[in-house]
């Protein structure tokens, strides 16, 4: 059984950074696409970026580019989102999930679940 724990979100002052980490476990991810989501308060759950976990390409929501950078460690099953000159709008719970074959930028796509991990951005 896939297992994934999100950790790293915090409060932080806009223009700060964060880096979180989804920690993967219960199978092999050499086929598979690691993502990550957001949701703020009343809103929808929308895609932020994913990657490849075989290759490492990566791919962002267009809001997201130059700002937020994916990457991963394999030795360590783990996947990271660097945050960078946050904005309060980025304030939200952030969600790694996973599945094969492909990426996809819709919530539904994906088949396991992280717990999430608050995000809260200060003006």
């Amino acid at each position: 059984q896939v297992q994934l724990v999100e950790s790293g979100g915090g409060l932080v002052q806009a223009g700060g950074s964060l880096r979180l980490s989804c920690a993967a476990s219960g199978r092999t991810f050499s086929r598979d696409y690691m993502a990550w989501f957001r949701q703020a308060p009343g809103k929808e759950r929308e895609f932020v970026a994913a990657i490849n976990w075989s290759s490492g390409n990566t791919y962002y929501a267009d809001s997201m580019k130059g700002r937020f950078t994916c990457s991963r460690d394999n030795a360590k099953n783990t996947v990271y989102l660097q945050m960078n000159s946050l904005k309060p709008e980025d304030t939200a719970v952030y969600y790694c999930a996973v599945r094969r074959w492909y990426y996809s930028v819709s919530d539904d796509d994906y088949d396991s679940w992280g717990q999430g991990t608050q995000v809260t951005v200060s003006s």
